[in-house]
């Protein structure tokens, strides 16, 4: 055999591992922006999610907030809404845990969630109908 020449289990596994890495390539390209229709279900998606608490608007914020304006927008506006109330929820449920008046905390702790429900449906909706929905007791602790 030639010096110049490779053995041809060699050839064959070069050509195996370029194949490999062509088909473990990542997509170079951005996501796709989101179609007015979707960013419309997405950002009322956003506001919907109060029922169960902050993380459905964390995660859509985080997600989706480069793909649609309408999303980014909606969905950092119930962010900025569910996230306190969430945090004063789950610290009344652990207060709820004290013998004597822990009552008191657990009713507040109901209000509060029937409270950002209401609130969150409300939006919801109106995000439906593609109108931007502003909360009216909101900290917009995200900019």
């Amino acid at each position: 055999m030639a010096h110049n020449q490779e053995p041809q289990g060699d050839r064959s596994r070069q050509y195996a591992r370029s194949d490999a890495s062509e088909r473990l390539k990542g997509s170079a390209a951005a996501a796709q922006p989101l179609t007015p229709a979707e960013d419309r279900r997405w950002a009322t998606l956003a506001h919907f999610g109060a029922l169960i608490g902050c993380l459905p608007a964390l995660a859509i914020y985080l997600v989706y907030r480069d793909r649609g304006p309408f999303t980014a927008q909606e969905s950092k506006e119930a962010l900025n809404f569910t996230l306190p109330v969430t945090a004063v929820m789950l610290v009344c449920y652990i207060l709820a845990l004290i013998p004597a008046i822990g009552w008191v905390f657990g009713i507040v702790a109901v209000l509060l969630w029937i409270y950002m429900t209401i609130s969150g449906l409300v939006a919801g909706i109106q995000c439906n109908k593609g109108r931007p929905y502003r909360y009216p007791m909101n900290l917009r602790l995200i900019h």
